[in-house]
């Protein structure tokens, strides 16, 4: 597993950010909603114990000859039984590399359950509150097809009525071995249906592709206090990103008509959520790399809290 180097919340210390150079943790950690410099943290000083030889050992060396290390049981060497790159191979344990795995590896020693992630300082959403928001918001895009959609499915429903009142005929009277097929839908069913199932769908992405590029929130998910957010930074998803979430969940809808192909397909997306550990992604988070908070429910006062336009909390490079 390659990490490329960057600032990442300290999986020992979920409320502090360090520097990962690609082998290992450098520098002091700083709190997880300050804003990370650009570029890795400025080298620590040496303490004026350490002798010189092992500051610069590394430069006394012969090129092409392998340094001279420590033996099993030594002063200095690893004690017998251990292995030399620690706990996670390839990332060794030690000066500049003092704590824990890398960005994203489990951590072995944690006592007892590990804590539940806290992506950019905020609890993650509980599935209940994110069904909750889908359904108030299902029920609003239900609402704009009535307006919009209304008369499509009326006549939808008209070109249909032939076959369906037959069928309903047969099972009043209970002739279900009659072997003459049911009559034909009108000639516009076809048409019709495609209209309707593309309406529904621009709808559905104009009600929330928008807001939630801006805000990374719906309707409901404002009612119900959560947001979407970028996994890499507290930032808004932007029109990209929320166009790739939503598509994964809404361009299904076209897929309706083919034996109920694009319903089976969202049912499947919705329920990956409740399988996705640690971070209950569904698919199209794990598509647009989001991830879904609960937000607190006493804000602070924008009148008395400081605000820092230049460097706004969770800013990354």
């Amino acid at each position: 597993m390659s990490v490329q180097p960057g600032w990442y919340v300290d999986p020992a210390d979920p409320d502090t950010r360090r520097y990962w150079d690609g082998d290992g943790w450098v520098g002091a950690p700083i709190p997880v909603d300050a804003t990370p410099p650009e570029g890795p943290p400025p080298p620590e000083p040496v303490p004026a114990d350490v002798p010189a030889a092992a500051v610069h050992g590394s430069q006394q060396e012969q090129p092409g000859q392998p340094a001279a290390r420590p033996r099993p049981g030594q002063p200095g060497g690893p004690s017998a039984g251990a292995p030399a790159g620690g706990p996670w191979p390839g990332h060794p344990l030690g000066p500049g590399h003092p704590q824990g795995p890398p960005p994203g590896w489990p951590y072995p020693t944690w006592p007892g359950q590990q804590p539940l992630p806290r992506p950019h300082g905020l609890p993650l959403a509980s599935y209940g509150a994110r069904l909750v928001a889908r359904v108030i918001d299902f029920a609003l895009v239900l609402l704009l097809n009535v307006v919009v959609n209304g008369w499509f499915v009326w006549r939808l429903l008209g070109e249909f009525a032939a076959p369906w009142n037959e069928y309903v005929r047969r099972v009043n009277a209970g002739d279900f071995r009659n072997p003459e097929p049911l009559p034909a839908a009108g000639e516009q069913f076809g048409s019709l249906l495609v209209t309707v199932l593309l309406i529904a769908t621009a709808l559905w992405f104009a009600y929330e592709v928008p807001s939630m590029a801006a805000r990374g929130q719906t309707f409901g998910k404002r009612l119900v206090g959560i947001r979407a957010l970028p996994v890499e930074a507290d930032a808004p998803l932007g029109f990209g990103r929320a166009t790739r979430r939503w598509s994964t969940l809404g361009l299904p809808t076209l897929l309706w008509f083919c034996c109920g192909l694009g319903l089976l397909l969202q049912f499947v997306d919705v329920v990956s959520a409740l399988l996705d550990q640690p971070l209950r992604q569904a698919l199209h988070d794990k598509r647009a790399q989001t991830v879904v908070v609960q937000l607190p429910r006493t804000r602070p006062d924008p009148r008395t809290t400081p605000r820092d336009r230049a460097n706004p909390p969770g800013d990354t490079e």
